[in-house]
């Protein structure tokens, strides 16, 4: 109906010459990849507070939006919550696009055609991420942490470029992407000690004398920082890329300094300088919840000088399985069959509000997504409890904490509030919007789950906002027709549990 955009052509093009062999394969998911990203699309252009959007209609056929210029658009009627590919084509004036990159180029609407370049970017990648699982046996449950975090193909199941790339060849994809199951030989870089802000404890093994040993992520050493690396690790990449498993060691984040889904991946100095801080503050916190959630300690992190050149060394999350036990990303439970169980997925939603909602009563938002948050089952696949890494975004609120006698430590400021609202937002945005949706599959799963999980809850005031309020979620489609907002823009779906 439509010809290809650009990026599918570009990327088989180039497959043909790395990989042929997964070419046809790649061709077969394309399609998939369009109704993927399509409908990740129409939730966003259902639900965000889009300028050009007038009003939207409900009826027996679907969803129409009217639009300032006189269009309309109209697709089947959306479920917030609802991950895959459930959109096969949305209408714009009497044309049907199946291709979501199309669609914002016929929308032509502000800065539509750089995100329609993105939404190109992100069928193609997508398309060859599902191609890469090919093979990979799904009823085989791992027993590394990183196997777990590479069956991830599709990446945030509600962003429209969930797998957008851009300066990554088809050669870098494979050889870089977790859901490709490569070995990365990271770069050991040496720095001078008095060149590098450190904080933490530096381990023995990544020091060489008086110098500072940074790990670096090859793709970076190539396009940014320019240089050939002499030493180098082999480590297993995990769902978020740039953060790495260290065979038997910890997890390293390095800098990358590249846009994935939303944002360019470096590690700036302030976070370097507060990881210690956080890590030490969220840890005992953490231990006030009953053994229900554990946080991941930041060993030590190091910068030389740069965002774009910088470290962050991570506990593995492996550290809090017993025996038997298995350690997964929330992402990952998809693909387990396990939330296909009702009273499965109404326990585990029981488990992820008590721990949310408890923090958050203390004084601390979570950025709980799916992968953020990870959950430790037992060898009968129980959700027993809750691991929780990189502290970089949660929210802090001084007056919540000094009702329990906590005092703030010294942090960046955009993590300190006292408003309500943000607090709320960046929870509920992140766990219930995010990671149980993505969970559950669909808005009556995730109705359900709540439904039975909020009766044993405290009852607090947090509780009765998540409740009886629209549920708020990060408005990805307008943050990326927004480039020139900073920090985050919310949408309110409608409420599962009403």
């Amino acid at each position: 109906m439509h010809r290809p955009p650009s990026a599918e052509t570009e990327v088989a093009g180039e497959l043909s010459a790395v990989r042929p062999g997964l070419l046809p394969r790649y061709e077969a998911e394309l399609p998939g990849a369009r109704a993927a990203v399509l409908s990740r699309l129409w939730r966003g252009l259902a639900h965000d507070p889009l300028p050009w959007v007038t009003r939207g209609e409900l009826d027996g056929d679907g969803l129409t939006l009217f639009l300032s210029d006189g269009r309309r658009l109209h697709g089947p009627r959306p479920d917030p919550y609802a991950t895959g590919a459930y959109v096969a084509a949305v209408r714009l004036d009497g044309t049907d696009y199946a291709d979501p990159a199309r669609l914002m180029t016929g929308l032509a609407v502000p800065h539509s055609a750089s995100f329609a370049a993105e939404l190109g970017h992100s069928v193609a990648s997508l398309a060859l991420s599902r191609a890469g699982q090919e093979g990979a046996d799904r009823d085989d449950w791992p027993e590394s942490d990183w196997a777990w975090e590479q069956r991830i193909a599709d990446g945030h199941p509600f962003h429209p470029t969930c797998r957008s790339r851009p300066g990554f060849s088809v050669a870098e994809q494979l050889a870089y992407g977790p859901e490709h199951r490569p070995v990365v030989e990271l770069g050991m870089v040496p720095v001078r000690a008095e060149e590098c802000l450190v904080t933490g404890v530096w381990p023995r093994e990544l020091r060489d004398g008086e110098r500072v040993v940074l790990p670096v992520h090859p793709w970076q050493s190539a396009h940014v920082l320019k240089r050939v690396c002499e030493e180098r690790r082999p480590a297993h990449p995990l769902m978020s890329l740039r953060t790495l498993a260290l065979p038997g060691g910890p997890h390293v984040k390095t800098s990358l300094s590249a846009r994935l889904t939303s944002s360019v991946r470096d590690i700036s100095l302030p976070s370097v300088a507060a990881s210690a801080v956080l890590s030490d503050f969220a840890v005992p916190l953490a231990a006030r919840t009953d053994g229900l959630l554990h946080v991941t300690r930041t060993l030590g992190a190091a910068a030389a000088g740069s965002p774009d050149f910088a470290a962050v060394l991570r506990e593995s999350p492996q550290t809090y399985a017993g025996s038997g036990e298995r350690v997964l990303p929330v992402a990952a439970l998809a693909t387990t069959g396990l939330p296909e169980s009702p009273a499965w997925l109404a326990g585990f939603t029981r488990l992820a509000l008590s721990v949310g909602l408890r923090l958050l009563e203390m004084g601390v938002a979570l950025e709980a997504h799916g992968q953020n948050l990870l959950v430790v089952l037992s060898p009968a696949g129980d959700p027993l409890r809750l691991v929780y890494r990189d502290l970089a975004d949660i929210r802090v609120s001084p007056a919540r904490l000094a009702r329990h006698g906590i005092t703030v430590p010294e942090l960046p400021a955009r993590m300190v509030t006292d408003d309500e609202r943000a607090l709320r937002r960046k929870l509920f945005g992140s766990l219930v919007a995010g990671a149980l949706a993505g969970t559950a599959g669909s808005g009556p799963a995730l109705g359900a789950a709540l439904e039975t999980a909020v009766r044993d809850l405290p009852r607090t005031a947090d509780l009765a906002a998540l409740c009886a309020d629209p549920l708020p979620t990060k408005a990805l489609t307008l943050m990326r027709l927004s480039p020139r907002t900073p920090g985050d823009q919310w949408a309110e779906l409608p409420n599962p549990l009403r």
